[in-house]
């Protein structure tokens, strides 16, 4: 199987990225650069292939790769990001996933969705609603994915940015989360609740294997514990950002 992900080098103007549930703190652009290098380092020392996204300088954000596109299958349904200061991001991940051989779709006016709100497992599409995702969003995100057998489901959302800001899930399933910005944990069966807000962040590299911050070291010690091998990285200027490291990359397994 092929494994690629797309990347997105920083923009010089990272520090002045939108926040909605934080305070603003200094972000050091140089370390965040750094750190984007190991986070892409890890991804590739654990056999993926990366792919750079045009960079987008002009737009703070545009690091955040993952909310610009839902790949699903061989089909990519491009985003319209519900901050109108990124909705020029999604033109360079277009052209890239274009280059690749993938469909093409859109999420259209009025519509607002963020790749970030968009969490997948096993065929099931949850889909945060009430923040930078709104209800036309999800319905064409359906509309896109139903026809290739998924079923989407919409989540409540308003203690975090994004739904993948509070809960991602692990290679068995299990949906993990920090409860406290957790709106419903019974949508999922089985729900995990972790100790640390940057735990509940993962990346799955393969059927045993995570990528997570290595800022959350109680949450490692527990998935290690469940017999997971844990790839951890730096990603504190992006946490500044209400980033994490599932935003940093699109995984591509087609």
């Amino acid at each position: 199987m092929n494994r690629r992900a797309l990347v997105r080098r920083p923009s010089p103007r990272l520090a002045d990225g939108l926040l909605t549930h934080i305070e603003r703190v200094p972000v050091d652009v140089d370390l965040a650069l750094q750190q984007w290098d190991g986070y892409v380092g890890a991804l590739r020392a654990e056999g993926w292939e990366t792919i750079e996204v045009p960079p987008s300088p002009e737009c703070p954000d545009s690091v955040f790769v993952e909310d610009t596109v839902v790949v699903y299958g061989d089909l990519a349904v491009i985003t319209r990001p519900g901050a109108d200061e990124r909705k020029p991001e999604t033109a360079g991940t277009e052209q890239a996933l274009r280059e690749l051989g993938y469909r093409i779709a859109h999420i259209e006016a009025p519509g607002t969705l963020d790749g970030g709100d968009v969490l997948k497992h096993d065929g099931t599409v949850w889909v945060g609603l009430g923040g930078r995702t709104d209800q036309a969003g999800i319905d064409q995100l359906a509309g896109h994915l139903e026809p290739l057998g998924a079923t989407v489901v919409g989540v409540p959302l308003t203690k975090v940015l994004h739904l993948k800001s509070a809960v991602t899930a692990l290679p068995d399933g299990t949906v993990v989360g920090f409860q406290e910005l957790v709106d419903d944990p019974t949508v999922w069966s089985p729900f995990l609740p972790v100790p640390e807000e940057p735990g509940a962040h993962v990346v799955l590299l393969d059927e045993s294997t995570v990528l997570m911050s290595a800022s959350a070291p109680l949450t490692r010690r527990l998935y290690e514990e469940r017999g997971l091998r844990v790839v951890a990285v730096e990603v504190s200027e992006y946490e500044k950002l209400e980033g994490c490291v599932t935003c940093l990359s699109v995984r591509l397994r087609g």
